[in-house]
């Protein structure tokens, strides 16, 4: 029976109605005794007069009443048989999506779905009609588990299933769920959590095409399609491919177990075994930390473009961890992989069974190549490759080429005497073809140019055309016949042309326009493949190399191949057989938010993965700032209510808001805003507007606890830099930043961190050639305590406990000291904790709520 505007159920009085479901019909009420809005679903009258099933409803919405997340539409409660929910305000679910987009939504969905699966609460009626998206961008889940509840003792009463309409005039047909029924659900089969999964894999299948995947004239059309139909893949970016496989396989025994996976399917292919190194100013702003990542290499030599590649692939899990004071480099088991050089970062050899890439030696102190099998277990330094840059094999597979020093070298792959083939001070990339001789960009503008790979004097073997600037990313084909290059107009993606250069008759054409880093995969049965980088994508095209021609579509097989440097290009490489090995991923990994206790223990805060950054606990410890999103493109800044388990944005101004601050009073919260390195504050409870302090050049590292002044560094990390403070000045009205007064010099990422009690300030300096940690006493007079040997960075302090903790090559270390008067006293660091999977951001280490640690052992 229909409600009208004032009827009362309870405390709730009717507003205006929502719509009609299977459920019922919704209305918008208000809730008279804690003033506020919701949704009431009145039950059906078959439903709602069936003594059994009422009661059974009741007890089974206590349970979903538990299900406490922010991305599902919480349930209040039962008054006179309806059901009082939480009114969700946006809309429905609609594709088709951007990549990026639909992966958010998901995200959140699985999230949700994760929690529900953890109290064995199963949804059974996943689809778009039941997932709102807020003006905000929050994903809701809506009628949770209301499927098992109301489901019928009796099951083969199709009238008591929530699936069907309750429609009068079209009973016993169901209506907008047959298409996401998974294989087993639609026999009519007990289902279990893996039947909300292939739901969940119909929906993203829906959010990023626009289309239904399983949808006939006719329900049952639509049912013999979900038993026997499989998905279009050419219709959604390879990303997903290998997720939604996982997600719309028709066994149950063969689908994804847990939802909570979900995420490292789409990184099993597009994350291999080097994470690559951000080239972004994440060296200012975001603390150094640890990065898991799984090795994949994967074979591609019979790759089709009409279907997803379902290769094999080889992993080997390893970690990762920044080198102190640079966020270029990663360690990789006991190595650290570095950028060293511009350049590319890895290659593999000719027969697809080694590889090499550049690394770190923290004993040397040097950047190094190291190579590795790929049946064996580490990678092994190779002596005498100091410096290196854009590594690639001989055809045999038994040298390794580089740039090292001003000089293209090579030295034997399994360690060796390197010998320098010549100067090449501007040296960019270079292949080695079967006869002998190397083709390489040894000059910063202009064409190729061939040495022999016994050494010599350089020749030139391409030459610009008008307009050209440079060349790049040779290939030399089989046989040695011609070369694949890439010619640049300009200096970025857009202005590039794969290019082909006959040795025989010396003719150059061009091959593919808008491509660059082009590499020959020879097919079965003749076929052969150029596949080249587009973007962030990799494409593969079909090619003929005795006639340098291409033909057909080129097709994509990977997305987001990791950029080198802020460009489009990426670090990758294919043998002869076919085996590709590349940096998965652009822009930054994403990263998970964990408590951590002085054992090395941690415990998940925030669940979701993203792109954090700059973190920072309030001064009660009860809330967290950070930053989350691209910080080359958009990055804004969230709360998180720790209490509540809750968070909302705090900045929506465009571009970059980063470096967070709490004011020691907890009201506000100062940041960076780029591109106009404004510095602002902002309420910490998101009230007004955000206003604009200054203009400075460079970041704020911390607040004094007076609230007085604010640290920063400033200058050019590569040469040198000024730890400097300004005072907080006006009125809470107006508020500006006084003026800038350097305080000391420093070099690398200073990062400079007032003491709780406002008298010393720890900083970072690499003027010994490494970085390390020390405390000079502010505002002076008083000369500078080294507290760190062996390298650190990062430094913070405990906020009730004489400890000065900072970031070292193998993880956390602790100082523990004493201060008297003018007396500031180290004593040694203590043990490092090793903290793999996830990044450290140390402006978060330490909550006053939870810092120290209880004595029984709680945190």
């Amino acid at each position: 029976m229909a409600l009208t505007a004032g009827t009362r159920l309870g405390p709730y009085e009717i507003l205006a109605p929502i719509g009609a479901g299977g459920m019922g019909e919704v209305y918008r009420a208000r809730d008279t005794k804690l003033d506020r809005q919701v949704a009431i679903k009145v039950l059906p009258p078959s439903f709602a007069q069936d003594p059994e099933r009422l009661a059974r409803f009741e007890r089974e919405a206590k349970v979903l009443a538990s299900l406490n997340h922010p991305n599902i539409a919480q349930i209040y409660g039962v008054e006179d048989r309806a059901l009082v929910m939480e009114l969700v305000e946006g809309q429905t679910l609609q594709g088709a999506l951007p990549l990026e987009a639909a992966l958010r939504y998901a995200g959140q969905i699985a999230d949700a779905l994760e929690t529900a699966h953890e109290k064995n609460i199963i949804h059974r009626d996943l689809k778009p009609a039941n997932i709102m998206v807020t003006p905000a961008g929050v994903v809701k889940v809506l009628d949770f588990g209301l499927a098992a509840v109301a489901q019928s003792s009796d099951p083969s009463n199709p009238a008591n299933s929530p699936t069907l309409t309750i429609s009068p005039t079209r009973a016993g047909m169901i209506l907008g769920t047959a298409g996401y029924m998974s294989p087993e659900q639609a026999r009519g089969k007990a289902v279990d959590k893996r039947a909300d999964i292939w739901a969940f894999g119909v929906v993203l299948y829906e959010m990023l095409t626009g289309k239904q995947l399983f949808a006939g004239e006719t329900v049952s059309d639509t049912l013999a399609q979900v038993l026997t139909k499989e998905p279009d893949w050419e219709q959604v970016p390879a990303k997903v491919w290998r997720l939604l496989e996982a997600c719309l396989q028709k066994d149950p025994k063969q689908r994804l177990q847990a939802i909570g996976d979900w995420r490292f399917l789409l990184t099993d292919v597009q994350q291999l075994q080097v994470a690559a190194p951000s080239r972004s100013r994440l060296g200012w702003i975001a603390a150094m930390g640890l990065l898991a990542a799984v090795t994949a290499i994967a074979g591609i030599g019979w790759w089709r473009a009409a279907r997803p590649m379902s290769h094999s692939l080889i992993r080997i899990s390893t970690e990762l961890v920044s080198v102190p004071g640079n966020a270029n480099d990663y360690q990789l088991d006991d190595t650290i992989v570095g950028s060293g050089q511009p350049g590319t970062f890895l290659t593999i050899s000719p027969d697809g069974t080694r590889l090499a890439l550049q690394v770190f030696d923290p004993t040397a102190r040097e950047f190094l190549l190291a190579s590795r099998r790929l049946d064996e277990s580490r990678f092994t330094p190779i002596p005498g490759t100091e410096r290196p840059a854009s590594p690639f094999f001989s055809p045999d597979g038994q040298w390794i080429a580089f740039l090292g020093n001003g000089k293209l070298r090579k030295i034997p792959a399994q360690g060796g005497a390197p010998v320098v083939l010549c100067s090449a001070e501007n040296f960019a990339s270079g292949a080695w073809g079967d006869d002998g001789n190397i083709i390489a960009a040894l000059r910063a503008q202009g064409g190729l140019s061939r040495i022999s790979s016994e050494g010599g004097t350089p020749a030139a073997v391409t030459e610009l055309a008008e307009g050209e600037t440079m060349h790049r990313w040779p290939q030399v084909l089989p046989g040695s016949d011609a070369v694949l290059f890439t010619a640049y107009t300009g200096g970025g993606p857009e202005d590039a042309n794969i290019d082909a250069l006959s040795f025989k008759t010396h003719q150059r054409k061009t091959l593919v326009r808008g491509g660059e880093m082009a590499r020959y995969v020879a097919g079965q049965n003749g076929e052969g493949y150029l596949v080249y980088l587009h973007q962030s994508a990799l494409l593969a095209v079909a090619f003929d190399p005795g006639k340098l021609a291409i033909s057909g579509t080129a097709q994509p097989i990977l997305d987001d191949v990791r950029a080198i440097g802020q460009t489009y290009r990426g670090d990758f490489d294919v043998s002869r057989s076919g085996t590709l090995v590349y940096l998965g991923g652009s822009g930054e990994p994403e990263r998970w938010i964990f408590w951590l206790d002085p054992t090395g223990k941690t415990e998940p805060l925030h669940s979701a993965p993203g792109l954090y950054n700059g973190l920072e606990f309030s001064p009660d410890g009860k809330r967290l700032v950070f930053g989350m999103g691209d910080v080359l493109a958009n990055e804004d800044l969230w709360i998180r209510d720790l209490e509540r388990n809750t968070s909302v944005r705090l900045t929506s101004l465009g571009g970059v808001s980063t470096s967070p601050l709490w004011s020691p009073d907890g009201k506000y919260i100062l940041f960076v805003h780029t591109p106009n390195n404004g510095i602002y504050r902002v309420r910490a409870d998101g009230a007004g507007e955000p206003q604009r302090l200054a203009k400075v050049e460079g970041f704020p590292s911390s607040i004094s606890p007076d609230g007085k002044r604010v640290a920063f560094a400033t200058g050019n990390p590569f040469t040198a830099m000024q730890v400097s403070t300004a005072p907080l000045e006006g009125t809470a009205e107006h508020p500006l930043l006084g003026k800038v007064e350097p305080f000391l010099r420093a070099s690398g990422f200073p990062m400079p961190a007032f003491s709780p009690d406002g008298r010393w300030l720890a900083y970072s300096s690499s003027e010994t050639g490494t970085p390390e940690i020390y405390v000079q006493p502010y505002p002076g007079p008083g000369g500078k305590v080294a507290i760190s040997s062996g390298g650190g960075g990062f430094p913070v302090w405990s906020p009730n406990t004489h400890q000065l903790f900072f970031i070292a090559r193998r993880g956390i270390m602790v100082a523990d000291y004493t201060a008297t008067g003018d007396s500031f006293t180290p004593e040694s660091p203590g043990h490092g904790h090793h903290i793999p999977y996830f990044s450290i951001t140390a402006a978060a280490l330490f909550s006053p709520m939870r810092w120290p640690p209880m004595a029984n052992g709680s945190r």
